[in-house]
């Protein structure tokens, strides 16, 4: 995998805690940046898909959806009507 070095401006106190804890992970500083971005980028993928689970979900369905659900009811029941 290729890399690309990059310098990033961030508050004292958040890299002091970042150094902290990549001592205490014993990764190096850019590791743990890597895997703070990547799982960032994965979180945001995540919520994208739900949302656009949720907006396929919110779709009410339509009159032809609705009669189709009827007549796939009925059947159904027809079918296991002798079985209980």
């Amino acid at each position: 995998m290729e890399t690309v070095k990059t310098a990033i401006s961030i508050d004292k106190s958040l890299f002091t805690q970042a150094n902290a804890l990549a001592r205490k992970m014993k990764v190096s500083r850019s590791r743990l940046f890597v895997i703070a971005l990547e799982d960032f980028i994965q979180e945001q993928e995540n919520r994208e898909l739900l949302e656009k689970i949720n907006a396929v979900y919110a779709d009410e369905p339509d009159e032809s959806e609705k009669e189709l659900r009827r007549k796939m009811r009925q059947s159904y029941r027809r079918l296991v009507e002798g079985q209980w």
